[in-house]
Parts: C-alpha cells; structure tokens; sequence
C-alpha cells in the first residue's frame, strides 16, 4: 500500500468522523463532570500540544500550536458551567470557567514528597497526610453522604484551612510559593468529597493522551498540522468507543460506509 494511499484513507476517515468528534465536544460541554490536561509533541518541526477533555464516557482531543487558555476557549468557549473541572495548577486550566474547579491531588502530594524529602518540611509532611486522609474518607462516604456533607468532611475542611493560616515565613521560597497556590485555589482542593462523581485525582486525563506520548515515541513527530488533527479526531471517535464498551472496529467499519457530509 502506497503512502498516498494509506494519507488518503485517513483524510476520508477523518472527514467521515468529524461529525461524531463534534457530538462528543458538544455532550462533554454539557457533563456534570470533565478532566483537563495537555501534552506537548513535536508538529511539522515546531512546539505543538494536544489537549484532552474526558470523562468516563466521552474523550475529546485537540492539537494545537498553543498550550494555553486560547486553545481551551477556541473548543469550548463558555467552559463547563454545569460540570466540576478536574486539572493540574496549569493557570490556563484554572482560568477554565467551570461550576467548581477540582485540583488534582496525586500532583499536590508528588510535590509535598519532594518538600519532605529534599527540605525536610515538616509543614509538608502534615499537608500531605491529610490529602492522603481525605482520599481514603472519599472511599467511605455513601451516596447520602453528598446531598449533606458528614461531620468528618467538615473537620477536614477546617484542618485544611487552619494548615494554609500556618506561618511558614522561615520555609523555603518553593514552599511558601506552593502555599500561596493553595491559598489562592483552597476551595478546589477538597471539592471531590463533596460530589459523588468527581474523582481527587486527574489520572483519566493523563490516560486519555498517552497515546500520543506512544505515537511520537514510535513516529517521533507529526510531520504536518493536518496529520496531528486526523490523529486526534479518530482518537477521540476510538476512546469514546472503548469507553463505552462498543467494538472498535465495527465502529471504523461503520464510519467508512456512511457518506462524507
């Protein structure tokens, strides 16, 4: 099979799937939850990104030439005003409008460890140990237990913000700069004890663009923007599908039998 043949067969596929891309954008729009998360390539010589936005039914992806918030607002314009937005402290992500924002923890306790480890903070150390506590109350809680917040979230809630009131003036400076992020975002730290479907963690962000990471190991770059969007539209079309438990390639199948609109 000649190059231009397999390039031609992935421009219909691709044409024939934007449809379905677009339902997804729309349907994630409109989710009560979505996670957020970037990761650079290398697009026809230059800095490029993809840019995930999932849940546990839908996964979107986008290549872009920027990283930032320009990339979000040209997808999703309004943001997710109905949904709780799960991301790292990345400030375009932050910007996100959203119902309310959720940070991930397994990045706060990464950077806690390495407080401990290499500064000796005992600050960190009582940081950390309380994520870790809330992670495990998530565990226990029962649907009742999110139209009322119980009595444990609310002391975690306290012990949180008397922790961010702590005067950490002798601490190292990269320390007191992760304290002013908390500070600054201290209500979208707890925010998954509060909603049954909101996970403390953006793990299913960092899965949904993995294989992009495995595409430019093997490729090593997308040679053109055209060829990094096909990749991200039938990516989009495959995850969805596999999320919701559907066969991949009756799926392709049916896609390359409907009619290019």
């Amino acid at each position: 099979v000649s190059e231009g043949s397999i390039d031609n067969l992935l421009k219909r596929s691709a044409q024939k799937a934007f449809a379905v891309y677009d339902i997804i954008r729309l349907k994630i729009t409109s989710s009560h939850v979505v996670g957020g998360d970037e990761t650079g390539c290398s697009v026809g010589g230059k800095k490029g990104w993809f840019h995930t936005w999932q849940n546990n039914k839908l996964t979107f992806i986008a290549a872009s030439l920027n990283r930032g918030y320009k990339t979000i607002e040209t997808y999703f314009k309004d943001g997710f005003h109905k949904a709780v937005y799960v991301s790292d402290c990345w400030a375009a992500q932050l910007k996100t409008p959203a119902l309310r924002h959720q940070l991930c923890i397994a990045h706060l306790l990464r950077e806690l460890t390495n407080f401990e480890d290499a500064l000796f903070c005992t600050w960190s150390k009582k940081m950390k140990q309380l994520l870790q506590e809330a992670i495990v109350l998530k565990k226990q809680l029962t649907i009742v237990d999110f139209n009322e917040p119980p009595p444990a979230v609310l002391q975690l809630q306290t012990k949180l913000e008397k922790l961010l009131q702590q005067d950490c003036t002798t601490s190292h400076r990269k320390v007191r700069a992760f304290i002013r992020r908390l500070v600054k975002n201290k209500e979208s730290i707890l925010t998954f004890l509060y909603y049954q479907d909101v996970p403390p963690d953006n793990n299913g962000s960092e899965r949904a663009i993995r294989n992009i990471k495995v595409k430019t190991k093997v490729s090593g770059q997308f040679r053109t923007g055209k060829g990094a969007n096909r990749f991200a539209i039938l990516r989009s079309v495959i995850d969805t599908t596999i999320k919701n438990s559907q066969n991949v390639f009756q799926a392709l199948v049916a896609l390359e039998n409907s009619p290019l609109s």
